[in-house]
Protein backbone atom coordinates (compact mmCIF):
# COMPACT_ATOMS: atom_id res chain seq x y z
CA UNK A 1 0.00 0.00 0.00
CA UNK A 2 1.15 3.35 -0.40
CA UNK A 3 0.58 4.63 2.54
CA UNK A 4 1.00 3.20 6.43
CA UNK A 5 -2.72 4.95 7.25
CA UNK A 6 -4.84 2.63 4.48
CA UNK A 7 -2.71 -0.72 6.17
CA UNK A 8 -3.76 0.80 9.44
CA UNK A 9 -7.62 1.45 8.10
CA UNK A 10 -7.61 -2.40 6.29
CA UNK A 11 -6.84 -3.46 9.51
CA UNK A 12 -9.53 -1.71 11.42
CA UNK A 13 -11.78 -2.62 8.63
CA UNK A 14 -11.15 -6.34 9.81
CA UNK A 15 -11.97 -5.58 13.08
CA UNK A 16 -15.01 -3.92 12.28
CA UNK A 17 -15.75 -7.41 10.22
CA UNK A 18 -15.20 -9.58 13.54
CA UNK A 19 -17.99 -7.47 15.52
CA UNK A 20 -15.36 -5.42 17.52
CA UNK A 21 -16.95 -3.12 20.16
CA UNK A 22 -13.53 -1.32 20.81
CA UNK A 23 -10.40 -0.61 18.27
CA UNK A 24 -7.89 0.96 19.65
CA UNK A 25 -5.20 2.42 17.09
CA UNK A 26 -1.50 3.17 18.40
CA UNK A 27 1.43 4.82 16.63
CA UNK A 28 4.73 5.65 18.35
CA UNK A 29 7.66 7.16 16.72
CA UNK A 30 10.94 8.37 17.63
CA UNK A 31 13.81 9.35 15.62
CA UNK A 32 14.48 5.94 14.21
CA UNK A 33 11.45 4.06 14.51
CA UNK A 34 7.53 4.05 13.99
CA UNK A 35 5.66 1.40 15.71
CA UNK A 36 1.80 0.91 15.11
CA UNK A 37 -1.02 -0.86 16.30
CA UNK A 38 -3.91 -1.95 15.84
CA UNK A 39 -6.20 -3.89 18.73
CA UNK A 40 -9.84 -4.35 18.95
CA UNK A 41 -12.22 -6.73 20.83
CA UNK A 42 -13.56 -8.92 18.07
CA UNK A 43 -14.37 -12.38 17.78
CA UNK A 44 -10.69 -13.30 17.15
CA UNK A 45 -9.12 -15.78 15.12
CA UNK A 46 -8.97 -19.46 15.70
CA UNK A 47 -5.60 -20.30 15.67
CA UNK A 48 -5.52 -22.47 12.57
CA UNK A 49 -6.41 -19.37 10.62
CA UNK A 50 -3.90 -17.24 12.75
CA UNK A 51 -0.93 -19.69 11.48
CA UNK A 52 -1.92 -18.84 8.03
CA UNK A 53 -3.26 -15.55 8.02
CA UNK A 54 -0.04 -13.92 6.81
CA UNK A 55 -0.45 -15.79 3.35
CA UNK A 56 -1.91 -13.92 0.63
CA UNK A 57 -4.32 -16.82 -0.35
CA UNK A 58 -5.35 -16.85 3.36
CA UNK A 59 -9.03 -14.79 3.52
CA UNK A 60 -12.21 -14.47 5.02
CA UNK A 61 -13.17 -12.18 1.94
CA UNK A 62 -15.90 -14.06 -0.63
CA UNK A 63 -15.67 -12.22 -3.53
CA UNK A 64 -11.86 -13.17 -3.97
CA UNK A 65 -9.64 -15.51 -3.11
CA UNK A 66 -6.75 -13.06 -1.75
CA UNK A 67 -6.49 -10.91 1.23
CA UNK A 68 -2.88 -8.90 0.75
CA UNK A 69 -3.75 -6.34 3.84
CA UNK A 70 -2.14 -8.38 6.10
CA UNK A 71 0.97 -10.06 4.29
CA UNK A 72 1.81 -6.58 2.98
CA UNK A 73 1.73 -4.85 6.05
CA UNK A 74 4.61 -7.99 7.60
CA UNK A 75 6.14 -7.28 3.82
CA UNK A 76 6.62 -3.61 4.67
CA UNK A 77 7.69 -3.72 7.95
CA UNK A 78 10.37 -6.54 7.64
CA UNK A 79 12.01 -4.52 4.49
CA UNK A 80 13.19 -1.68 6.64
CA UNK A 81 14.64 -3.96 9.43
CA UNK A 82 11.24 -4.23 11.35
CA UNK A 83 9.10 -6.75 13.01
CA UNK A 84 5.52 -7.75 12.92
CA UNK A 85 3.49 -9.72 14.83
CA UNK A 86 -0.28 -10.80 15.14
CA UNK A 87 -2.01 -12.15 18.17
CA UNK A 88 -5.36 -13.35 18.46
CA UNK A 89 -7.82 -15.13 21.16
CA UNK A 90 -11.09 -16.70 19.39
CA UNK A 91 -14.03 -16.08 21.41
CA UNK A 92 -14.91 -20.05 21.26
CA UNK A 93 -12.11 -20.60 23.24
CA UNK A 94 -11.44 -17.39 25.36
CA UNK A 95 -14.91 -16.18 26.27
CA UNK A 96 -13.92 -12.89 28.33
CA UNK A 97 -10.48 -11.79 26.60
CA UNK A 98 -11.21 -12.75 22.88
CA UNK A 99 -9.54 -10.43 20.08
CA UNK A 100 -7.01 -9.67 18.05
CA UNK A 101 -3.52 -7.23 18.29
CA UNK A 102 -1.75 -6.79 15.61
CA UNK A 103 1.22 -4.65 15.46
CA UNK A 104 4.34 -3.55 13.05
CA UNK A 105 8.12 -1.68 13.83
CA UNK A 106 9.38 -0.10 11.17
CA UNK A 107 12.85 2.02 10.72
CA UNK A 108 12.17 5.58 9.03
CA UNK A 109 15.31 5.91 7.53
CA UNK A 110 15.29 2.68 5.56
CA UNK A 111 15.05 3.10 1.61
CA UNK A 112 11.90 0.97 1.38
CA UNK A 113 10.16 2.93 4.72
CA UNK A 114 6.35 3.30 3.51
CA UNK A 115 5.11 6.63 4.57
CA UNK A 116 2.37 7.17 7.43
CA UNK A 117 0.06 9.18 4.62
CA UNK A 118 -2.91 10.91 6.30
CA UNK A 119 -3.76 9.13 9.27
CA UNK A 120 -5.97 11.79 10.15
CA UNK A 121 -8.51 11.48 7.46
CA UNK A 122 -8.08 7.58 8.07
CA UNK A 123 -9.20 7.73 11.77
CA UNK A 124 -11.98 10.24 10.72
CA UNK A 125 -13.90 7.86 8.45
CA UNK A 126 -13.47 5.11 10.60
CA UNK A 127 -15.56 6.86 12.92
CA UNK A 128 -17.65 8.65 10.48
CA UNK A 129 -18.72 4.98 8.89
CA UNK A 130 -18.87 2.96 12.15
CA UNK A 131 -20.78 5.45 14.32
CA UNK A 132 -21.40 2.61 16.50
CA UNK A 133 -18.40 1.76 17.61
CA UNK A 134 -15.48 2.94 19.85
CA UNK A 135 -12.11 3.79 18.96
CA UNK A 136 -9.17 5.09 20.84
CA UNK A 137 -6.33 6.89 18.59
CA UNK A 138 -2.94 7.58 20.26
CA UNK A 139 -0.01 8.67 18.56
CA UNK A 140 3.16 9.71 20.55
CA UNK A 141 5.38 11.43 18.82
CA UNK A 142 8.55 12.99 20.38
CA UNK A 143 7.80 15.51 22.81
CA UNK A 144 3.92 15.49 22.05
CA UNK A 145 1.01 13.23 21.89
CA UNK A 146 -2.02 13.28 19.34
CA UNK A 147 -5.14 11.76 20.79
CA UNK A 148 -9.28 10.91 20.74
CA UNK A 149 -11.41 8.93 22.49
CA UNK A 150 -14.67 8.47 21.28
CA UNK A 151 -16.15 7.32 24.65
CA UNK A 152 -15.04 10.76 25.79
CA UNK A 153 -16.64 12.11 23.14
CA UNK A 154 -20.53 10.49 23.83
CA UNK A 155 -20.11 11.33 27.39
CA UNK A 156 -20.33 15.22 26.07
CA UNK A 157 -23.01 14.19 22.97
CA UNK A 158 -25.12 12.35 25.00
CA UNK A 159 -27.15 9.38 22.55
CA UNK A 160 -28.85 11.77 20.96
CA UNK A 161 -26.17 13.15 18.96
CA UNK A 162 -24.44 10.16 16.37
CA UNK A 163 -20.40 10.19 16.05
CA UNK A 164 -21.22 10.25 12.10
CA UNK A 165 -23.10 14.05 12.67
CA UNK A 166 -21.68 16.08 9.91
CA UNK A 167 -20.66 19.16 12.82
CA UNK A 168 -19.27 16.10 14.96
CA UNK A 169 -16.95 14.61 12.00
CA UNK A 170 -16.00 18.07 11.48
CA UNK A 171 -15.57 18.75 14.74
CA UNK A 172 -13.07 15.61 15.20
CA UNK A 173 -11.20 16.39 11.88
CA UNK A 174 -10.41 19.87 13.31
CA UNK A 175 -9.65 18.57 16.73
CA UNK A 176 -7.04 16.35 15.54
CA UNK A 177 -5.23 18.20 13.01
CA UNK A 178 -4.85 20.84 15.49
CA UNK A 179 -2.84 18.52 17.84
CA UNK A 180 -0.68 17.61 14.78
CA UNK A 181 -0.08 21.18 14.10
CA UNK A 182 0.71 22.37 17.46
Amino acid sequence: MKELSLNILDIAENSVKAQAKIITIEIAEDEETLALSVEDDGTGMKQAFLEAVTDPFTTTRTTRNVGLGIPLLKMEAEMTGGSFSIDSRHISDFPETHGTKTSATFFKNHLDMTPLGDIVSTVVALIQCNPELDFVYHHNLPGREVALDTRELRSVLGEEVPLNNADVIVWIKEFLNEQYSD
